[in-house]
């Protein structure tokens, strides 16, 4: 099965990395008088082509595989019952078993104003020839990095408010710092230690967005913004507060619901739950939805005999260029006491670089001493996304630097060869 949630996301990545490597080759034997630009409505309508027939089509899918769809809310009213559906027009469920799959939602920024902020979905419902002129993100994560490089090639000028010291906190510190220095360098205005407070909205429909220092002892307001509209990146929480799951007996913290290695519930062994709803250990990407719902559906049907493991998942930045990372970051190896070396380096003056325009590209690679065991890979650059899926494989596997090296035959030039050079 594709995935196809992530698609939408994906089709708005592709049309800037065209602007992109556009503006690379100039002078480099491409010529043109007009310049390439995006019309904002007519990407937004060849992204429907992926959206809008998949909810059907999902559910014709169910329907002849013999299951039953219901359309409402859905709330325990006992450890293993749940209501369907609206007041006056609801049914009661009685299961065996009952698998929590709801996903993930932004998470309650408790501002002033937060009603004045869109969502990631919404920001790909955009409707207009062009986004609007100016953009705030709210926080210094995956979403507000993907959007807002999208934005800055469609012509938009982006700030990004990032509460912390370091935004994409879940990556390789200076690979993240070089990721920074190329986003400015497209105009990204990216503000760290900067805490929203409040945002008003003017007669006129202008946005002013109130921000004080993160790192001083008090709230007074230290970055005032005026904008056309605000992003909400600041992350996703499981979306299982309309749940109930007390009355379910259903254990859950603000990870999740608490659950064994077989993804059943803790509290409740009727209850599962997968994807971005568990707390089970996995980051809330795509590919883990995934991987849950299979594991689920087995030990359902089976009874518990297959265990979920997420060594070797990788995650990647949509930005342009891509960052990824699988496995151990240097602090994390330390942590655990691990003898390692790490080889590191800047590559934008590789030939897989260069023969793209790419001036911001680099990678960081642990290796545990004596067994060569490959602990974990970042890498930043051009295809970068399909590069890491080696480092993953190998990491999950129990790989060594060897295993990638010797004997074998990377086709060349591409971005996997240069896998042999960073170990």
């Amino acid at each position: 099965m594709h995935f196809v949630d992530a698609s939408p996301k994906k089709v708005l990545v592709e049309a800037a990395k065209t602007i992109d490597s556009s503006q690379r080759h100039r002078n480099k034997g491409l010529t043109g008088s007009e310049r390439i630009h995006i019309k904002w409505s007519d990407l937004i309508r060849f992204k429907r082509t992926f959206t809008e027939p998949f909810p059907k089509d999902r559910e014709d899918s169910y329907v002849k595989a013999g299951i039953v769809p219901l359309h409402g809310p859905a709330r325990f009213v006992g450890s293993n019952t749940v209501k369907v559906g609206y007041d006056g027009n609801n049914r009661i469920l009685d299961g065996r078993f009952i698998l929590i799959a709801t996903g993930a939602m932004p998470m309650n920024l408790n501002i002033p104003g937060s009603e004045n902020v869109i969502t990631s979905d919404q920001f790909l419902e955009i409707e207009g020839d062009n986004l609007p002129k100016r953009i705030v993100f709210v926080g210094g994560g995956y979403i507000s990095f993907e959007f807002a490089h999208v934005a800055a090639r469609a012509g938009t000028e982006v700030t990004i408010l990032h509460r912390g010291k370091q935004p994409l906190e879940r990556f390789d510190p200076d690979l993240v710092n070089q990721l920074v220095q190329k986003s400015r360098e497209i105009g990204i205005d990216l503000q760290v230690q900067r805490a929203v407070k409040r945002i008003d909205k003017s007669s006129d429909g202008k946005l002013v967005v109130h921000a004080s220092d993160a790192s001083a002892t008090d709230d007074k307001i230290s970055t005032t913004l005026e904008t056309d509209m605000v992003v909400h990146g600041a992350g996703r929480v499981p979306n299982i507060n309309g749940l109930d799951l007390i009355a379910a007996g259903v254990e859950h913290n603000i990870r999740g619901i608490k659950v064994n290695e077989y993804l059943q519930s803790v509290s409740n062994p009727a209850i599962y739950a997968a994807g971005d709803a568990a707390a089970s250990g996995g980051s809330p990407l795509t590919p883990v939805a995934s991987y849950d719902g299979g594991i689920v559906a087995n030990n359902l049907i089976k009874g518990n005999t297959l265990k979920s493991n997420y060594t070797g998942l990788p995650s990647v930045v949509f930005t342009t260029p891509p960052l990824a990372s699988v496995g151990m970051r240097e602090h994390e190896a330390k942590e655990q006491g691990i003898r390692f070396r790490t080889k590191y380096e800047n590559t934008s003056n590789w030939y897989s670089s260069r023969r793209v325009g790419e001036t911001c590209s680099g990678f960081k690679v642990l290796i545990e001493e004596g067994s060569t065991r490959i602990l974990g890979a970042h890498i930043l650059g051009p295809h970068a996304e399909e590069v890491i899926n080696i480092f993953s494989i190998a990491i999950r596997l129990g790989l060594t630097a060897k295993h990638l090296n010797d004997p074998i035959l990377y086709a060349y030039p591409t971005n996997s060869s240069d896998v042999v050079y960073m170990l």
